[in-house]
């Protein structure tokens, strides 16, 4: 990949103007597009286009980079986008080749490396952002290898496996992998704990969260969470480290106590609904809940509901709605950049 300079946006008696600090990316998974909105005023402010299906997004420690997951619609797609967050622009795409259906995707530390998944591969790719090569590709020894986390310390990914139900464990530094455990039925989203201890696995079709030692994968819990449980991400440990739940069918949030093991509270979020989404009568009725992002301060979530194309903000301290912020066509993937997005204007 050519390495596109944000100075090249500068040229031509430009002068950049930033917004307020602080933005969310939203994927439009239909309309092959990512949603850059402004947190501080709650518009959009740019929408960069994708490949078809951009289904997970990253973005690095720095807050610069976004880097998108290209998924494919009716044909699989094999790249990922690179967005400029300050410029709100599309700068390059990297082709995948032979490794189909990239889905979930995380920044390794140093701001240079993703770590993708590719299920058309059975595969975790290590690719480097900065020359667009795909450095490593791992087998997972699963079907469907869909969501991943990572533990930066132990340099260990953990891997859903939608289609064998399982969590794959992979060394990525020695490129093997160590061991692959049942999960459930659908085995989909995924969240570690901050300290490396807590691997909470959401099983789809069985109704389940799973709860998991990660650093032998023993199971040590499995909690009933019904709805079409699709995604968990695990909330700061100031914000008491409680795991997020969304069930798409059922239009519900849950919030697992972590020590307990246990659903501590259901929350209804479903809206109105716009459209349909990829996951048809699995989910009908509902305004499918599906990408959870927090913020680092944990006292926002952002909940993205692909069939009324908005993201919700909720108010973590008693989970009410603050915001809805219009996107795209079926939003699902979120990330935040603590940066904001340089408007430009004519200079004089």
């Amino acid at each position: 990949m050519k390495r596109v300079c944000s100075l090249l946006l500068l040229l031509g008696a430009t002068l950049a103007l930033p917004l307020s600090a602080e933005t969310l990316l939203v994927g439009n998974k239909a309309e092959a597009s990512v949603s850059i909105i402004d947190l501080a005023s709650g518009r959009e402010v740019a929408r960069p286009k994708t490949q078809p299906g951009p289904h997970e997004i990253a973005v690095s420690g720095d807050g610069k980079l976004a880097v998108v997951t290209n998924y494919g619609a009716e044909e699989p797609g094999n790249s990922l986008t690179i967005i400029e967050v300050e410029q709100g622009q599309t700068v390059a795409t990297i082709d995948l080749g032979e490794y189909t259906r990239p889905h979930g995707i995380v920044f390794m530390p140093g701001n240079r490396k993703v770590l993708v998944t590719a299920e058309g591969a059975r595969a975790l790719l290590v690719v480097d952002v900065w020359d667009g090569v795909v450095e490593k590709a791992i087998p997972t020894g699963q079907d469907t290898s869909h969501m991943l986390a990572y533990d930066p310390t132990g340099k260990r990914a953990f891997v859903a496996n939608i289609g064998s139900g399982s969590v794959s464990l992979i060394n990525v530094p020695g490129g093997e992998l160590l061991a692959f455990r049942r999960s459930g039925a659908g085995a989909e989203g995924i969240a570690l704990s901050e300290n490396g201890r807590d691997l909470w696995v959401t099983n789809r079709a069985d109704d389940s969260l799973t709860l998991f030692d990660a650093l032998n994968l023993d199971t040590r819990a499995t909690i009933p969470v019904p709805g079409f449980p699709i995604r968990a991400e695990v909330m700061p440990p100031r914000a008491g480290g409680r795991v997020l739940v969304t069930s798409a069918r059922s239009g519900e949030l849950s919030i697992i106590d972590p020590v307990k093991a246990e659903v501590e509270q259901t929350v209804m979020i479903s809206l109105e609904q716009e459209g349909g989404t990829i996951l048809g009568d699995r989910v009908a009725g509902s305004s499918v809940p599906i990408g959870i992002e927090i913020a680092p301060s944990g006292d926002r979530v952002w909940i993205a509901h692909a069939a009324a194309d908005a993201v919700q903000e909720l108010n973590a301290a008693d989970w009410t709605q603050t915001r809805l912020l219009k996107t795209g066509d079926e939003p699902d993937a979120m990330a935040y950049s603590p940066l904001s997005v340089r408007m430009l204007v004519e200079s004089q």
